[in-house]
């Protein structure tokens, strides 16, 4: 090993063994991939781990409904996560289960040793209880009437409907959402880890540079205020570990799920010989990062490093926070066919497509990312197929022709491939910065020169003229040249292609290997590289995974009258489904209202649409609503309707009301469960 080698440990979330991974979970392995494939590119010793995250309530019940254990379920599960990962080219070292005894040990050692550290309280708290189901109640079991708005049907934390927190004990007419039995109140003793002794710690170690900006700005949010201890234990019947000296305690799922990655790590180091502690113990000189979504931060930026310090361990050396992952602008949506399982789309799409259109969006920001459909064919046919690989295949027919697949033996533009070699080190950084779609921007750059160059020098004119044989040759292989550095430096994010393109080389693509050049070598018989993305197989894959909304079908022999529409018609015409699918409603939350001055009918509304942003609207119920009612209320509002300019402003969409006249008008609100910017379907 050189001196300058690093030793790293990488992990992914684990994804929950509760149901197939979607494609949100396949954008976070890609993007850990990626990067522990460019590592090991560049001569490190990068290993990655994983595991299903195994335990809990909601693991326990769902295989209850369906008559197996729930060790039946979760390796069911880990045997489907692991196929799709493979499919995905996801270069796992161990892919394991926190239901294992690696995962126990290393448990029950951190808790022993937070114990030790006086980091472990106990208390008798108050809980819902459901004496049907015979278990305590989380507060997502748990739904009935917000005790601030009154609207029905709410979880037992929040309001999805004006908002408010709350405890579950506070809903009016609380109802288990397992049994449907009235919750009863019981009292249980817990364990708590006490999180506020280590708010200095944590202070210090979001400051360390251990986490992008935005991270550290929204975990500041918690340890610039008062942290609170953490109950880290669950009473029987509980899916997990039982906590060492007690019969019907357990730990949390969130406790032992983040020391899972011990356990795989454990796991591997048993097989191969990898020294464990050199990875967890305190000063052992190498690096560990953790990938992960940014619904989990507070888990692994506080919890965990607050843990492993306090059971002396050591903590990440960073900590690298993606955003959701929207399918073309929106949420994945099972009635729009676009919450697409691995599998799913592996039935109809080859992965690599999507690995390389991921890599074209991700940044090292905490933004979304969004797949939009129409721009994925685009982008992958565009850039791999018709610049990429159409390289190699443009000079490969040329060289097996008339020169029995053999490369010259000399090279006639060193400055050309200079600059391939050259944009390595900009290319490096960019990954290692995880800006990939930086990468992907200045490998591309390389691929429009090499192009240019085959055109400027336009090979199957010169084939024609017998005495231009040589000069055939030396394009064509410059153009080789320049296909295998690009296909170095896209080896992370298409691993299988640049196998199949080293088995046409017949040579490796290591990153080492930058700046030297193939001459006087013999190819292999060309094989296509990859085919175009067919929109028809995208459409498919949607239309086939559209949940199928229930509709009443029309009595098309009916003599019936039809009816009458509110101006006394009965020829309205009918509105066509596709029309109709053209309107995007989405739910917002009114975040202030006011009366318009000069308007006699009009409220000006600033309205939430989540991730879609603010919007101001004009509506014309000023004499129905009571400006100061409005605030905080949730509605639905047509999103895509063409701003309109009035002389008051801009209105930048219509919210939705029935009524008869302008004092009779309700705004339309959604069921509970809606959250701002949801699309309504």
């Amino acid at each position: 090993m050189n001196s300058t080698q690093r030793r790293i440990l990488v992990t992914s979330a684990l994804p929950y063994a509760n149901g197939p991974l979607h494609l949100g979970h396949i954008l976070e392995q890609v993007q850990t991939d990626i990067w522990v494939r460019f590592q090991r590119s560049r001569g490190h010793e990068c290993h990655y781990v994983c595991a299903d995250d195994a335990h809990g309530t909601a693991i326990m019940l769902s295989a209850e409904r369906q008559g197996i254990t729930a060790e039946e379920q979760i390796g069911a599960i880990h045997k489907d996560h692991l196929s799709a990962s493979k499919a995905f080219a996801i270069s796992f070292d161990n892919f394991y289960s926190t239901h294992s005894d690696e995962t126990r040990k290393w448990s029950e050692t951190i808790y022993s040793r937070l114990q030790a550290a006086g980091a472990i309280s106990e208390r008798e708290i108050t809980q819902a209880y459901d004496p049907e189901k015979g278990l305590f109640l989380a507060d997502r079991f748990i739904k009935g009437t917000c005790p601030k708005c009154k609207t029905p049907d709410q979880y037992g934390d929040n309001c999805e409907s004006c908002g408010a927190t709350y405890s579950p004990t506070e809903l009016i007419d609380p109802v288990s959402a397992l049994s449907g039995a009235t919750p009863v109140e019981r009292e249980s003793r817990h364990f708590f880890f006490k999180l506020p002794m280590f708010t200095e710690m944590l202070q210090e170690w979001i400051a360390s540079g251990t986490l992008q900006d935005a991270v550290a700005n929204k975990l500041r949010e918690w340890t610039d205020g008062e942290l609170q201890e953490w109950d880290i234990s669950r009473d029987a019947p509980y899916f997990g570990f039982r906590i060492p000296g007690e019969t019907d305690k357990y730990f949390y799922v969130w406790l032992d799920a983040p020391v899972g990655y011990m356990g795989s790590f454990q796991n591997y180091c048993e097989r191969t010989g990898v020294a464990f502690d050199d990875y967890w113990q305190q000063g052992g000189g190498t690096e560990l990062y953790h990938f992960v979504g940014k619904d989990i931060i507070n888990f692994h930026g506080l919890f965990w490093p607050a843990m492993l310090h306090a059971a002396e361990l050591r903590t990440p050396t960073g900590v690298f926070v993606h955003g959701f992952l929207t399918v073309d602008g929106t949420k994945m949506s099972k009635s729009r066919g676009t919450f697409i399982n691995a599998n799913h789309y592996l039935e109809h799409l080859d992965a690599e497509y999507l690995r390389y259109y991921f890599a074209a969006k991700l940044s090292a920001g905490v933004d979304d990312i969004d797949l939009n459909l129409e721009d994925f064919v685009q982008r992958v046919n565009s850039d791999v197929v018709g610049k990429v690989v159409n390289i190699a295949s443009r000079c490969a027919g040329f060289l097996r022709k008339n020169f029995d697949n053999r490369m010259s033996d000399h090279c006639s533009e060193p400055e050309l491939l200079a600059t391939f070699a050259e944009a390595g080190d900009g290319i490096a950084k960019a990954y290692e910065d995880r800006e990939f779609s930086k990468a992907i921007r200045l490998i591309m750059e390389l691929a429009d020169r090499a192009n240019q160059y085959i055109d400027q020098h336009k090979p199957w004119v010169m084939a024609k003229e017998p005495d231009q044989a040589a000069d055939v040759q030396l394009v064509c292989s410059t153009g080789i040249n320049c296909f295998r550095h690009l296909m170095i430096y896209l080896q992370p994010v298409l691993p299988l292609m640049a196998e199949r393109a080293a088995n046409y080389l017949r040579c490796s693509l290591e990153w080492s290997q930058v700046g030297d050049l193939l001459v006087d070598h013999e190819l292999a018989t060309f094989e296509p590289l990859m085919q175009r993305v067919d929109p028809k197989l995208v459409t498919k894959m949607v239309e086939s995974n559209r949940e199928d909304v229930p509709v009443e079908k029309a009595n098309t022999k009916s003599t019936a009258p039809k009816p009458k529409d509110k101006h006394g018609s009965s020829d309205a015409e009918h509105l066509d489904i596709r029309d109709f699918q053209k309107v995007d409603l989405r739910i917002a939350r009114i975040e202030s209202a006011a009366a318009v001055a000069g308007a006699d009918k009009l409220l000006a509304l600033q309205l939430d649409l989540g991730d879609m942003g603010k919007r101001q609207v004009f509506s014309g119920i000023k004499a129905a609503y009571d400006p100061a009612t409005l605030v905080g209320r949730l509605t639905v509002v047509v999103a895509n309707l063409a701003p309109r300019k009035m002389r008051f402003g801009v209105s930048e969409g219509m919210v939705l009301a029935a009524g008869e006249g302008d004092s009779e008008i309700y705004l339309l609100s959604p069921d509970s469960g809606a959250t701002p910017g949801m699309r309504i379907t």
